[in-house]
């Protein structure tokens, strides 16, 4: 599992791929915090970051696909998934070790947004005025969300060699998990005591409870199962191509 992690990130860091991706993402970020009008930290009265984990989801939704669409379905392309075979590797520990990988890149993507907290923290007034435990709980909350993500786009990328489909299949799953519960909980056929059971399936409602700071074992606990999940469904795929 450690010798595919560390292929999976020397893949990365020997292609333009990881520094795109963490081009890309700070660049939006930015864009959308400093510059735009609408939602840039400038134009408003209140110092927090509360735009930066509201767009996240939505840059993500396309940037985890794109990271994850070449881990199996490159490897079916080219034929090498046979050679990962010959190798005593069981097919979850090369999901795993892909995995931590492409979750660690996006992780990597995030961290230097914390220089956005610095400069919050200095600009407001008095300085220091952000809250801090906020910031903090949206963070982690963020490092779910993109595990959960990394995990769909997985499955998505075990199901095809081909990797514009496994990004696009990805994109569709990674929306459906996360908004159309919401969507569907405001159906009115889920009005009553069920709107709030649907929605509750949707990443969307356990990502805000945790983005408030208080950090909950059933949202760490739902998070933690749908990785799972996702895992365990690539494995079975992965599985079903070694036969």
């Amino acid at each position: 599992m450690i010798s595919i992690f560390r292929k999976e990130i020397s893949s990365f860091f020997s292609s333009l791929m990881a520094y795109i991706v963490i081009g890309i993402f700070l660049v939006i970020t930015g864009l959308f915090l400093w510059v735009f009008r609408d939602t840039s930290i400038l134009d408003y009265n209140y110092a927090g970051l509360d735009q930066l984990f509201a767009i996240a989801p939505i840059i993500f939704m396309f940037l985890i696909p794109a990271i994850t669409m070449r881990s199996l379905a490159e490897e079916y392309q080219q034929g090498t998934v046979e050679l990962l075979f010959t190798k005593p590797l069981s097919a979850s520990q090369i999901l795993i070790g892909k995995f931590f990988a492409n979750w660690f890149l996006a992780i990597l993507a995030i961290l230097p947004t914390l220089i956005y907290y610095c400069s919050v923290y200095q600009l407001g007034s008095p300085k220091g005025n952000i809250d801090t435990g906020a910031v903090i709980g949206s963070y982690i909350g963020l490092f779910f969300l993109a595990g959960g993500f990394v995990a769909i786009g997985m499955l998505a990328s075990s199901l095809t060699k081909n990797q514009i489909v496994a990004f696009l299949l990805a994109v569709f799953l990674c929306f459906m998990m996360h908004w159309s519960f919401d969507y569907l909980s405001k159906l009115s056929i889920f009005f009553g005591s069920t709107d709030g059971l649907v929605e509750k399936l949707g990443i969307s409602y356990h990502y805000r409870n945790i983005s408030k700071g208080l950090i909950e074992s059933r949202d760490v606990v739902y998070f933690i199962s749908i990785i799972i999940f996702f895992l365990w469904a690539s494995i079975v795929s992965l599985n079903s191509k070694r036969s």
